[in-house]
């Protein structure tokens, strides 16, 4: 599929043709998966949270069947070095003349899986920050330009945090949405227990392929947008700073730094896909509100105060989203 054979009815068709795949192969977890799928149609990359177990390695596996991408894997560790993400130039002899040779590295891939990204050095973290933002990485002066799509699935453990490094406030901006992965119910566990352990495998049919994606990803930013839900998301950010006149009492007492204007342009490009993927050819407020959280709890940072009061910035989201009327 090209951009040229691409229709906003084929963009429906398509995406739910993915998601339905995933569904297959993934128990559950069907906002996480919408979630995923909003973000590869946004070009933006996704932070998983959630206990060992959940399947967060095997939905990004099932991602690359079903879009014919190629996938990576990077285990992130103390001991991981920068160049052991992006590639190093290496000393080859031919014929008796040496010269450098550039490795690339598992950076250089479609779909990126980060492992447990909050266990590696600041360092090393910070390897991933020109990739995720300019699509290239910079080796010796020299810039080597990522394939298109280009998308990191990093993951994180929110309950181990011995020998974790906290991922800085510029990395998580880089993140289009934050999902947090829960704890699967009853029916879920039992369909899991039967599938693991009755030697039943699936795996997702080829869907699409990199051209189409990112034809998709296109398609999706030209989506129309009214101006008074531009002015929604706008506002709703605005009240994420305590700064902001109108902010709620808890944004005032509890917050720190609100979400940064990548939480509009998250807000309004991932509102978009939410309308497609609902097939409407319109942008509604509910689809700013419903793609609100993820979009902006990893943007939004909390004061000492709040983090002694144990309030989450899922609530501070809620409350900005409670402040913040439709029409001004």
């Amino acid at each position: 599929m090209t951009s040229q054979d691409l229709t906003p009815e084929s963009f429906i068709e398509t995406a739910r043709r993915i998601e339905a795949e995933i569904g297959k192969v993934i128990v559950g977890q069907r906002d996480i998966v919408r979630g995923v799928l909003i973000s590869i149609l946004a070009g933006g990359h996704v932070l998983l949270e959630g206990v060992p177990g959940l399947g967060k390695t095997l939905l990004v596996r099932t991602l690359a069947q079903a879009l014919r991408l190629e996938a990576s894997r990077v285990q992130f560790t103390p001991d991981l070095m920068p160049a052991d993400i992006t590639g190093t130039n290496l000393i080859v002899d031919e014929g008796g003349t040496r010269s450098f040779r550039f490795q690339p590295g598992p950076i250089f891939a479609n779909l990126v899986l980060a492992d447990e990204i909050n266990r590696a050095t600041p360092k090393t973290q910070s390897a991933l920050l020109e990739a995720m933002q300019e699509r290239r990485v910079t080796i010796a002066r020299t810039s080597h330009v990522l394939r298109e799509p280009f998308l990191v699935l990093a993951t994180q453990n929110p309950i181990e945090m011995e020998g974790t490094y906290p991922l800085p406030e510029a990395q998580l901006d880089r993140f289009f949405f934050k999902l947090n992965v829960g704890f699967p119910g009853e029916d879920d566990l039992v369909e899991i227990a039967t599938r693991t352990t009755s030697g039943e495998t699936r795996s997702a049919t080829p869907v699409a392929d990199g051209e189409a994606v990112v034809a998709m990803i296109g398609m999706a930013r030209e989506l129309p947008i009214a101006r008074p839900v531009t002015r929604y998301a706008a506002r709703l950010v605005l009240n994420t700073h305590p700064t902001t006149e109108g902010a709620p009492r808890e944004v005032k007492q509890f917050v720190r730094h609100g979400a940064s204007p990548r939480g509009v342009q998250t807000l309004v490009l991932a509102g978009k896909i939410r309308a497609l993927l609902e097939g409407r050819f319109n942008v509604a407020f509910e689809d700013i509100r419903e793609v609100a959280t993820p979009a902006l709890r990893h943007r939004v940072i909390m004061s000492y105060e709040g983090e002694a009061e144990g309030l989450t910035t899922d609530a501070i989201v809620a409350s900005a989203l409670a402040a913040t009327p439709q029409a001004q």
